[in-house]
């Protein structure tokens, strides 16, 4: 049995120009000329340089754009065309990232990368070509870091069904110990401590007693050698605490990744900042990086060839069909030239709220300086959608006096102080950092003496806090930070 219901819902719904503009406004500096360059090759009424007929024109694309920018009559829903969710509420700086934040290859150098380097000591090895073989596929094994992941069992599966070679256990352990005597020292190792054993072993003078001390430590009390337990270590290597001071010495100068420093995959990643900032005569200036204004204008002979067409008395198919696709064409170039000109706008308004709000920190860069700063405290200084705000700062970045900061960096969460100000957990945390630094290494603070020590500087912050900072920092536990 069939039956109608009415039911109501509620539904965001963006036009294609609102989208447009978004997107554009999401899209870091770097990539904007590319997506200029393909907007230019998409549509021959888009042409680069200045209008001849800038102001006029420009006006003109304001009205319109906002008739059209408002207009409901092609509503699209906004998940059709957006994947990206925003940044969280608060954008507490540590951690928020876009998933538009993509984990991207960037291509530098014309150097040889670790697999090449690999695969090519593997060529001076004497080997046949079925041993060749299950060389390649152990190489093709080893992640970025230098390190083999994969079980043995899963390679010798693969070289089963990719490459026909039914191969056992200990034929692939004997080709991978060759590998691991390849440089850099370390690699192809399945974990951390046989990673340290390949290279105290690789030692210049590995019958050194420092070195067969290390090794010994690391082959028979690896999990008390990371708990930091240097009583335990001592009683059953039966070493002085000289001989451990040593050994820990050697080892913690060891590479725990000797992939990440292989020639050919250092990476120089190049950022490029969306505005920059002077002091000129003590006040600041800030302005947009030159990638970030584009000249764009319309194409004045499809202009005229519209207008001649539009005038024309002829009203067959085919004409109606140009006129409307020059048209088309007309209205997205205007569309994505007014697009760009809301995006600066956008990004400059984001901007100038942002260098008021945190005033203090521009003029010294003394992050103790910064305030507690929310989206949502810019996003009604600038009559925004937190949305908005979130999308410039997730990817956009400022050149400062003091170096290059991302937008995100001055978004942070407010600390409550007995004087009953909010400071900003950056403050906060530049203190614990200073803390730990300042500690004796052996006897090294808790997260209960941190806690009590901030407290006396006037900071009310909770212990499961101050270990959330901690993290944050990378800083480990007290017991991981003890020295001897």
């Amino acid at each position: 049995m069939q039956k109608l219901n009415l039911s109501q819902s509620l539904s965001q719904k963006l036009s294609p120009q609102q989208i447009q503009f978004i997107k554009l406004l999401q899209v870091p500096t770097a990539e904007l000329d590319t997506r200029i360059e393909e907007e230019l090759e998409i549509n021959p009424a888009l042409e680069e340089g200045k209008s001849e007929d800038s102001e006029s024109s420009e006006d003109e694309f304001d009205d319109n754009f906002e008739e059209d920018f408002s207009s409901d009559d092609r509503d699209v829903n906004i998940d059709d065309y957006l994947d990206d969710e925003y940044g969280g509420y608060k954008m507490q700086g540590d951690g928020n990232y876009s998933p538009d934040d993509e984990d991207r290859e960037i291509p530098i150098s014309s150097q040889s990368s670790l697999h090449e380097q690999l695969l090519s000591q593997l060529s001076f090895l004497r080997l046949d070509e079925r041993q060749r073989i299950i060389g390649r596929q152990l190489i093709g094994s080893i992640e970025n870091d230098g390190y083999i992941r994969r079980d043995l069992e899963a390679i010798i599966n693969d070289l089963a069904f990719s490459q026909n070679i039914e191969t056992d256990f200990d034929e692939v352990e004997e080709i991978l110990r060759k590998v691991q005597n390849f440089d850099p020292a370390g690699i192809a190792a399945r974990n951390l401590q046989e990673c340290l054993i390949i290279q105290l072993e690789r030692k210049e003078h590995p019958d050194d007693p420092t070195v067969q001390h290390a090794l010994m430590i690391i082959q028979d009390c690896f999990d008390e050698f990371t708990k930091k337990h240097y009583s335990k270590i001592q009683k059953k290597c039966d070493l002085s605490e000289d001989e451990i001071k040593e050994a820990v010495n050697l080892i913690t100068r060891l590479n725990p990744k000797p992939g990440g420093v292989a020639e050919g995959l250092v990476r120089t990643q190049y950022v490029i900042p969306d505005f920059i900032l002077n002091q000129v005569g003590g006040k600041f200036e800030i302005s947009l990086n030159s990638k970030n204004a584009p000249e764009l204008r319309i194409s004045r002979s499809y202009s005229e060839m519209f207008d001649a067409y539009d005038k024309s008395d002829k009203k067959d198919k085919k004409l109606k069909e140009t006129v409307t696709f020059v048209k088309q064409k007309l209205d997205a170039a205007k569309w994505f030239i007014d697009a760009i000109k809301q995006r600066q706008n956008t990004l400059l308004r984001t901007m100038e709220a942002i260098l008021k709000y945190q005033k203090e920190f521009f003029i010294d860069g003394d992050e103790t300086n910064l305030r507690p700063m929310i989206l949502k405290d810019i996003a009604e200084r600038i009559d925004m959608d937190i949305s908005t705000v979130s999308r410039v700062a997730n990817s956009k970045s400022i050149q400062t006096e003091f170096g290059v900061y991302p937008l995100k960096y001055f978004f942070s969460e407010g600390i409550a102080t007995d004087s009953g100000e909010d400071v900003s957990n950056r403050e906060v945390k530049s203190v614990l950092q200073t803390m730990v630094n300042e500690e004796d290494k052996k006897r090294p603070l808790s997260d209960d003496k941190l806690v009590k020590m901030l407290n006396k500087r006037g900071y009310n912050i909770a212990r499961r806090t101050v270990a959330k900072y901690r993290e944050q920092l990378q800083i480990p536990v007290a017991r991981l930070r003890k020295e001897l």
